[in-house]
């Protein structure tokens, strides 16, 4: 039957329980990506499914089928289903790619459009160790977990490290010149090191890292995101000012440990933010302290660089400058990293059985769960860090709203 013209009212069941199935890169319904080719009844309840793919080896084939299964079955009447897999035309490939882009022609960073209201965070740190991709990651992570459409791309190309701090091992896949991300924990992310064989280094000059920041942000396809991080390598480099560049509107996360030595330098990597006509939206401190056995805080590497940072800034600035939160060492955050399971969901997770929380199809815990909020764990700090950048407002002056007096 054409699937625009329902025939009956379980033809029109069918079609609106198809509306529920997302391509899984695309997080779009297949209806509305012109993916779905055809569908067939018979008197029977039989259901037969032609399913159009962007690419022949596409790697979510599996899941697509799945998911199609799994929909209409749960339709009353329909007793059998069967899903066919094709593969789009280069013509039905280029409207799908105009569709996704808003029919502009022009590859352009979405992020600067006047009308978008993703928030842009790009995650500094003066120099490396502090924990800068832990954070990214577990910040990334919490945000999803609340509903919120989360996007990562993984800026620092020499010491890229997100893939395995979310598990993802499988490569982009690429729809000519777009590129899909893959998604984990309801996260699109986008690596160089999703491009490199094994654990092979990156040996790249400053025009190659800009060129390969500019197409991360110009081909890779994130759909609407409410925010997109961007970690970045330590340091004041390239790649900070190609993103000041790029990404005019973002606003700069600074990390950096309780020690002197890592807050004088991180103080520097804020005071880009000058230069390049960024905001600083605020400070993290991690490794604040360790909570011992007795209840005591172990400061192994001193106290207050979080807060000198803060101060500091903010008098260089000429604007507050937040300290955000001070995230304690613990265990459960490296054995997270580790292990390619944020631990502000693995943590989330272990009281699932206890409070009846929901979990999400990507791995996440949604919001009708609660989670053990101890003050002495990393997983809670960062989830707190994590609500209150969501919930901060921002101004909309000078913003197209899409509307226009009547």
């Amino acid at each position: 039957m054409p699937v625009s013209e329902p025939a009956s009212a379980l033809e029109a069941q069918v079609l609106r329980a198809l509306d529920t199935v997302q391509d899984p890169e695309l997080r779009r319904p297949i209806t509305e990506l012109g993916m779905l080719k055809d569908v067939r009844l018979d008197a029977e309840g039989g259901v037969v499914v032609d399913v159009l793919l962007t690419i022949a080896g596409c790697p979510l084939r599996e899941t697509i089928t799945a998911d199609v299964e799994r929909a209409l079955a749960a339709v009353p009447g329909v007793n059998t289903v069967g899903v066919n897999l094709d593969v789009m035309t280069p013509e039905q490939r280029n409207a799908l790619k105009d569709r996704l882009r808003g029919g502009d022609p022009v590859r352009t960073i979405p992020f600067n459009r006047p009308d978008s209201l993703t928030r842009v965070y790009a995650v500094a740190s003066g120099k490396g160790g502090v924990g800068k991709s832990s954070v990214t990651v577990n910040l990334a992570a919490a945000m999803a977990s609340l509903g919120l459409r989360v996007g990562i791309v993984d800026a620092d190309v020499h010491g890229f490290s997100v893939p395995g701090l979310l598990g993802i091992t499988r490569p982009p896949t690429r729809v000519d010149e777009m590129i899909l991300p893959p998604v984990a924990y309801g996260i699109k992310t986008i690596s160089i090191g999703m491009f490199v064989d094994g654990n092979q280094p990156v040996a790249w000059r400053g025009p190659m890292l800009h060129r390969a920041l500019e197409q991360f942000l110009t081909d890779v396809y994130f759909g609407d995101l409410d925010v997109l991080f961007l970690d970045l390598p330590p340091g004041t480099g390239d790649i900070a000012i190609s993103v000041g560049q790029l990404l005019p509107g973002s606003e700069i996360l600074l990390v950096t440990t309780p020690q002197s030595a890592a807050a004088d330098v991180a103080e520097r990597a804020g005071s880009v933010a000058r230069q390049t006509g960024q905001k600083v939206a605020g400070v993290i401190e991690n490794m604040s302290w360790l909570a011992l056995p007795g209840g005591e805080r172990l400061e192994i590497f001193g106290s207050g660089g979080g807060a000198a940072v803060s101060g500091r800034l903010g008098d260089t600035l000429g604007y507050p400058v937040p300290l955000l939160g001070s995230i304690p060492l613990d265990v459960a955050l490296r054995e997270g990293g580790d292990g390619g399971l944020p631990v502000v969901l693995a943590d989330a997770a272990a009281t699932v059985a206890d409070t009846g929380a929901v979990s999400t199809a990507d791995g996440g815990v949604g919001a009708e769960g609660t989670t053990r909020e101890d003050a002495e764990t990393a997983a809670a700090e960062l989830r707190r860090i994590a609500r209150e950048l969501a919930h901060r407002p921002r101004g909309l002056a000078g913003r197209s709203l899409g509307v226009s007096p009547v």
